[in-house]
């Protein structure tokens, strides 16, 4: 077995077993590819089921002097999927890759806006167009909804179920949930919908997606970002701005005006609550007051329990 039929059979395996997104596909692949380059100007024998373990970690340490730990991590986890795929269909006996140590990365904090922020963004939108109202709907709804900026550009008008207050959202590994949808955004996209047709002229294929380019097709997740980081240069904000800060900004507000973690889990779509976690850093300071205001023993109760 040669390297590129591991690597295509590999990504095959991902596909249709494991429902990977094309994103997922396409970094799994380089990292695989850039083995395989490695392997075969390295190595006397070059073949996936002949690599060893020392071999690995010869490339793990030539990488790690170019790649951040987080970017190792993400390699080592390609490495680790694509091994174990090989022992389980029974090209290798062993797993070389089972005693390679992750390197241990901090959990980064998510930039997010503050509700000021969020407003003077919407307020810089150029409603002077067609395509400020669709813009205006996009991030409307990747604020209201939290999505991810994929989700986005794959919603469909089948999706949306507007007299129920919800969106279904298809998330990672085609899971779908249910997020619900308040007024203002509902009249937001609404207001887009009512122009679509005559001014994107959606193309074969296209008849059901929501959010159209000027050629009547999909619009790629490059447009959205580009679009983001438009509207915060005219907005004068400062932070680095991708389409996901919607979504850790729609967690952050709903945190800290009293959600529930576990509902704001389900809306995300996060597998872990641990992963939902990571949002409480913004609270910090309300945590606390409500353990000075709501604990028998803190200052502020103390003389009410003596």
């Amino acid at each position: 077995m040669n390297w590129k039929q591991a690597i295509d059979d590999y990504m095959l395996f991902l596909k249709i077993e494991r429902s990977s997104s094309e994103a997922t596909l396409a970094s799994y692949r380089y990292d695989l590819e850039h083995l395989a380059g490695f392997s075969v100007a390295t190595l006397t024998q070059s073949t996936p089921t002949s690599i060893q373990t020392t071999d690995l970690k010869d490339f793990i340490k030539e990488v790690s002097v170019v790649l951040s730990a987080r970017s190792q991590a993400r390699m080592l986890s390609a490495v680790k999927g694509f091994f174990s795929y090989l022992e389980f269909e029974g090209y290798r006996q062993d797993n070389p890759s089972s005693l390679l140590e992750t390197p241990k990365i901090g959990r980064k904090l998510p930039v997010h806006l503050t509700t000021e922020e969020i407003q003077k963004f919407f307020e810089t939108i150029n409603l002077s167009n067609p395509h400020g109202y669709r813009n205006q709907a996009i991030f409307e709804l990747l604020y209201a909804c939290g999505l991810r900026v994929s989700e986005l550009v794959q919603l469909r008008l089948s999706d949306l179920y507007f007299k129920e207050d919800f969106i279904k959202v298809t998330g990672k590994g085609n899971k779908s949930r249910l997020v619900p949808i308040h007024d203002i955004c509902k009249e937001r996209v609404q207001h887009y919908l009512d122009l679509r047709i005559a001014t994107y002229h959606p193309q074969e294929g296209h008849e059901d997606t929501v959010f159209l380019n000027r050629r009547g097709k999909q619009l790629t997740r490059a447009m959205i970002f580009t679009l983001t980081r438009e509207i915060a240069a005219s907005a004068g904000i400062k932070k680095t701005l991708s389409p996901h800060t919607f979504r850790h900004s729609f967690a952050t507000h709903i945190l800290d005006n009293g959600g529930d973690l576990r509902a704001i889990q389900l809306m995300l779509g996060h597998q872990s609550i641990t992963t939902t976690e990571i949002y409480l850093h913004s609270s910090a300071e309300k945590l606390r007051s409500t353990l000075e205001m709501l604990h028998p023993r803190s200052g502020l109760n103390r003389d009410s329990t003596s």
